[in-house]
């Protein structure tokens, strides 16, 4: 809806690439763009999906299954997409292999984290030049994308509050320093709120109608459906700026919504930066690349790519930024009990 960048998707179209987005489509123009991707000159069709939080799967799966036996597989790029992939390949609904490309540690521990890192705070500053340093700061999700998040607002002073469900990840944040309580308790105290959960409600009308005037409501998790966008559309809006609205609550206070509840680092910034963004896009061709040559390998499920090649995703870009990586001796290897040239760890090593 806001996530695309206008000069970019003109770049791509000048470059003879169809292309079908623009900043500011309407939900109906949304679902229209997706449609145009499946289909495309002299009976051209879709074979192969790449895709970032499950849309385009969802409208092949439900709009067009009988387009889906030509589809040699499909790479997913988000936490969203693979939940609505594994759901659909435990039901027996998927129709195509699918390798989950945002559990690539090469994706996640980085796209995620150090992403949204740099990316929260550029889209909150552009959108409201907020002072962050002595304001309290609540980060709802801890996972990858919340530990980013936390991390930013800590770097710029801000005191940041964690609200988990997950008792892992909660004395995670506890032990990082970060003080960890429930909504209610963060609601009236909390100056800017930041979503990170992919899930839905997380910050309701409850919530917002005990916020502080002025308080900055944002999600950088996933869909619009994080803050309770609906239950607060009934209320007066009064657009600051693009993609920056101050909502009027029955008592006069004003909560600023950043995006309408969508992705603020994409609706009010240009998201992550590229070098980061190279990682998740390399082990999306990756995933592309092994699905189009192989796909008669795999059955309708969800699969990860191999360790090695997320080694050589990380390999590809130490280059990029100087770093010198030191080598095993074949003595050490052995003593290990890993080949020289990698993997380095086992598949159940947690980075």
């Amino acid at each position: 809806i806001f996530s695309t960048q206008d000069h970019a998707a003109a770049a791509m179209a000048a470059a003879g690439i169809p292309t079908f987005a623009w900043k500011g489509e309407s939900e109906k123009e949304f679902w229209w763009c997706i449609d145009q991707t499946i289909f495309g000159p002299d009976g051209w069709k879709i074979n192969m999906i790449v895709d970032d939080g499950g849309d385009l799967t969802k409208v092949m799966h439900e709009k067009y299954p009988e387009l889906m036996p030509e589809v040699r597989g499909i790479s997913e790029e988000t936490t969203t997409g693979v939940h609505r992939l594994n759901e659909m390949a435990k039901e027996g609904r998927l129709l195509a292999p699918a390798f989950n490309v945002n559990d690539s540690v090469t994706k996640s521990k980085f796209d995620n984290l150090y992403g949204c890192r740099e990316s929260l705070i550029d889209g909150i500053k552009r959108a409201t030049d907020v002072m962050v340093a002595g304001k309290i700061a609540v980060v709802v999700g801890y996972g990858d994308v919340g530990k980013g998040c936390a991390q930013a607002l800590r770097g710029m002073g801000a005191t940041v509050l964690i609200i988990e469900i997950d008792p892992i990840c909660a004395l995670q944040a506890a032990m990082e320093g970060f003080r960890v309580v429930t909504m209610e308790d963060a609601a009236p105290i909390g100056e800017i709120f930041v979503t990170a959960t992919g899930n839905l409600r997380v910050i309701t009308r409850a919530h917002m109608d005990a916020m502080k005037d002025q308080a900055i409501v944002c999600n950088i998790g996933h869909f619009d459906s994080e803050i309770d966008i609906a239950g607060i559309r009934q209320l007066p809006w009064e657009n600051i700026k693009p993609q920056v609205d101050h909502v009027i609550f029955p008592d006069g206070k004003r909560i600023i919504v950043l995006a309408e509840g969508r992705l603020v680092n994409l609706g009010c910034a240009t998201g992550h930066p590229s070098f980061v963004m190279s990682n998740s896009f390399t082990n999306q061709v990756l995933a592309q690349i092994e699905l189009w040559n192989n796909s008669m390998q795999y059955e309708n499920k969800v699969y990860f790519l191999p360790k090695k090649l997320d080694e050589k995703v990380a390999m590809l870009h130490l280059q990029k930024i100087g770093a010198k990586l030191s080598k095993l001796t074949p003595e050490q290897a052995r003593y290990i009990g890993v080949d020289v040239n990698g993997p380095f760890k086992p598949e159940y090593y947690r980075y």
